[in-house]
């Protein structure tokens, strides 16, 4: 078993076997939080072939098992699976304990922040990975204050990308630094933090937001119950 499956299983380990808290009740949440894994994992499976095949990255075959799914190996796409599992599990345990706090953040300052990233990213046009990850991040938060403005204002929805955001990056850590994956060196800025290349923490956040996103678009719909962090919609 590679060390990339153990982590994967570990990120899912504590998340499912708690799913069931009486107070978090995480399982009856289960039909939008599958919707949302699906369609944000789906996404970033496609954007890694594509990546993969483009040279932005590759991986390290002694690290990884020999079965391979597009050109990717069956632990990347498994992480993909469980680390939205996992963060969407963490943002239903925060918004059964915390109280919700509207904070002033308004749909221009999400509009501006996107735009900001988008122009940053076409900056960077001659590093590929730099700039996808930068204009997608931007484009994050100009769909976010266009089809969901208060999610951008819900301390359940900053809170739970905190407490996901470092976890997330340990892991992130621990494949560059073995490394499990490899960067093309023309396809990134080069600026690291540790092992970890300074794309990867925008990539992370858009993985998690976006899980979020499609997560609570969908929880009143597919599960009833109020809408967390967002108008009933």
């Amino acid at each position: 078993m590679s060390l990339y499956l153990i982590l994967d299983l570990a990120i899912l380990f504590v998340p499912l076997v708690l799913s069931f808290d009486r107070r978090v009740a995480f399982y009856r949440r289960w039909p939008s939080a599958i919707v949302a894994i699906v369609i944000v994992g789906g996404v970033f499976i496609a954007w890694d072939v594509f990546a993969t095949r483009r040279g932005d990255w590759s991986f390290n075959p002694a690290q990884t098992g020999e079965l391979r799914i597009w050109g990717l190996p069956l632990e990347e796409m498994l992480f993909f699976l469980t680390a939205p599992y996992a963060c969407l599990f963490v943002y239903e345990v925060v918004r059964a304990y915390t109280p919700e706090i509207g904070l002033f953040v308004t749909p221009w300052m999400g509009s501006g922040l996107g735009i900001a990233f988008i122009a940053a990213g076409l900056f960077f046009y001659t590093q590929p990975y730099t700039l996808t990850v930068l204009v997608v991040f931007g484009l994050f938060f100009l769909l976010a204050s266009a089809v969901a403005p208060h999610l951008l204002m819900s301390s359940w929805f900053w809170t739970a990308l905190g407490i996901c955001y470092l976890p997330i990056l340990f892991v992130d850590g621990v494949l560059t630094a073995i490394p499990v994956v490899l960067y093309g060196p023309s396809h990134i800025w080069g600026v690291r933090v540790y092992t970890i290349p300074l794309e990867d923490f925008f990539y992370s956040l858009i993985l998690i937001a976006a899980s979020f996103l499609v997560h609570i678009m969908l929880r009143v719909r597919l599960t009833g119950g109020p809408s967390a962090g967002l108008p009933v919609i």
